[in-house]
């Protein structure tokens, strides 16, 4: 039983059929990208983060082998991973949803769901990604680098701040987040249009369409760079996200798809090929072209929108 969305990615990645349910449903935009075996399964709710609604007797009900959770390690988090174990009397695994500790969070869990030969291609794949970006990035000073702003909500106002697990994509695939941190705690933070305007971001990615739809005709973004050089880009979220919602292992191909927005001439494989494959390695999933544009839309220079 996955504790949260995080670990409901991971786990279905490598044991789809050791699921017994989901924190939430898929969505029907997102089933078609879901094994069959595991689209249907019911929905339990999450044990933690923001909007928990699963409770001890549901979990007690459901009888799992083994709960778990992937992200946070901080007190917190442990003395709710005690806590619930003491009351259900079933055991729960909580580890490191970091992206830089991934290929060890895979192998540890798939060791634990007894799937190793399977997590370890995972992992490799994870192994891989971070030496091509590694690569790729060697050469480019930090003068050099792409500055960034991430774009949440409708209004685009809501942002993740500099290391915080819902930008720290952005920060590995070679670009500057401009959410400076400062004395803000937490990873999440409202701004103002005129803060944005002064941190001039040259790039801005956003998993929000309705953010992504209207912010060419919307004057009070006219003058942030990223909008005057038209580069701003909806990520992918089908069937989970590309760079967030949720932060799990679903955001290694966000890693290739940032590196080859911000850094062409480094990165300069075809999106395309890459979505398909990691589809195909990660969620078992044949993806059409049809199906591969309408995950991809938003997503290049050149696309919809611009």
């Amino acid at each position: 039983m996955a504790a949260g969305p995080n670990a409901a990615v991971i786990l279905y990645v490598l044991a789809p059929q050791k699921m017994i349910g989901w924190p939430s449903a898929p969505r029907p935009n997102e089933r078609e990208f879901i094994l069959a075996a595991a689209r249907d399964l019911p929905e339990f709710g999450r044990l933690t983060g923001r909007g928990d609604t699963a409770n001890v007797e549901i979990v007690i009900k459901a009888k799992p082998d083994l709960m778990f959770d992937l992200g946070s390690v901080s007190p917190t988090y442990v003395s709710l991973a005690e806590r619930v174990q003491q009351q259900t009397g079933i055991p729960y695994l909580l580890i490191n949803g970091r992206l830089d500790q991934t290929a060890g969070s895979i192998r540890l869990l798939g060791q634990a769901l007894g799937v190793s030969e399977r997590a370890e291609a995972i992992a490799r794949y994870v192994e891989d990604t971070e030496k091509l970006i590694d690569e790729g990035l060697k050469d480019i000073p930090a003068t050099a680098r792409k500055r960034v702003y991430l774009a949440r909500q409708p209004n685009g106002l809501e942002t993740g701040l500099q290391g915080s697990i819902n930008t720290e994509i952005i920060e590995r695939a070679g670009g500057i987040n401009v959410a400076e941190r400062a004395a803000a705690r937490g990873g999440i933070a409202n701004v103002s249009i005129e803060q944005v305007i002064a941190w001039a971001p040259d790039t801005i990615i956003t998993w929000d369409a309705n953010f992504f739809s209207k912010v060419y005709d919307d004057p009070a973004w006219a003058t942030v760079p990223a909008v005057t050089t038209r580069r701003v880009f909806q990520a992918p979220r089908l069937p989970f996200g590309w760079i967030d919602a949720p932060p799990s292992i679903n955001r290694v191909i966000g890693l290739r798809w940032i590196a080859g927005l911000l850094y062409p001439e480094k990165f300069p494989e075809d999106i395309h090929v890459v979505a398909r494959d990691f589809i195909k390695l990660f969620y078992q999933a044949d993806v059409t072209d049809a199906q591969l544009e309408r995950i991809l839309a938003g997503a290049q220079p050149g696309g919809r929108g611009r």
